[in-house]
């Protein structure tokens, strides 16, 4: 397909992520899909995947399971009303599907998943436990996508990159995936959350809106190497700070803290996303 081609289709895959996002907790087929990018069926279905790397239907599934873990870890909701949220008919089908790809059924991947390991109070005085390492790291230009509203969602935002960075002939397999998060939200209301999705990138990419540049400052990070599904990062967080920071005898250096994902989620099970964690550190 041509460049041309493809940055007609921009604003279509713009529109198409949005409304994913917005909308899971309705009925997402897609015909209906279809209908906001403005074609067939047929041809939309290929052109998502090609840019995507996965179906419709399997991004909706991704989505709705990531958002359903979250929910497990961060909230007491009933796992029924979860399993009605992620669009299964009964709970019996949302378990076989969640334990699929968590590896735990979700009561279980509750009381007994990854996220467990980073409480405070299993690991206070065992610092070395974790996979945390001091490294030194020179200053990275970015280009991104701005967030707004909660992490867990930032999805959205690398939607969109990713479709620009292919609508425009920018992206380049060497890129590296970066989240920036601005905001701590324990303090920061949700709906009010600053992020970026970004991808490494060279002075000669050329910045237009959606995409804006961005840069981490070089210096020395402490890097927490987490292994595990996205809804964990919270409590990965909270370990580094209440327990590793503390026991290191290090102070943070007023830099924004970034997480760099050394595999993509559409491509490993939850439970082999691998992300680096990097504090910045006086």
């Amino acid at each position: 397909m041509s460049d041309a081609a493809w940055a007609a289709y921009e604003k279509r895959l713009h529109r198409v992520s949005a409304h994913i996002y917005a909308h899971l907790d309705e009925e997402l087929d897609l015909d209906r899909l279809s209908e906001i990018a403005c074609l067939s069926p047929h041809h939309w279905h290929r052109i998502y995947r090609a840019v995507h790397g996965e179906t419709l239907a399997a991004t909706v599934k991704r989505l709705r399971l990531q958002r359903a873990a979250a929910d497990l870890v961060q909230t007491d909701l009933a796992v029924e009303a979860i399993a009605r949220r992620s669009g299964y008919p009964n709970i019996q089908s949302f378990n076989r599907t969640f334990k699929a790809v968590y590896g735990l059924p979700p009561a279980r991947y509750r009381r007994e998943g990854s996220h467990r390991v980073f409480e405070t109070s299993a690991t206070e005085g065992n610092p070395a436990m974790y996979d945390v390492t001091l490294r030194q790291i020179d200053p990275l230009a970015l280009v991104g996508v701005a967030h707004s509203g909660s992490y867990m969602a930032i999805g959205q935002a690398f939607e969109t990159l990713y479709g620009t960075l292919f609508a425009r002939s920018l992206f380049r397999p060497d890129m590296e995936m970066i989240g920036i998060y601005l905001d701590d939200p324990e303090l920061v209301a949700t709906e009010k959350l600053r992020s970026f999705a970004c991808v490494t990138a060279t002075d000669d990419v050329p910045v237009e809106a959606p995409l804006t540049p961005r840069k981490i400052d070089g210096g020395q990070y402490a890097v927490l190497r987490h292994k595990g599904p996205y809804a964990d990062m919270p409590k990965a967080y909270q370990w580094l700070y209440a327990t590793w920071l503390p026991q290191s005898g290090r102070a943070i250096r007023d830099s924004v803290m970034f997480e760099k994902y050394l595999n993509n989620p559409r491509d490993v099970a939850p439970t082999e996303l691998l992300t680096e964690i990097h504090l910045p550190l006086k």
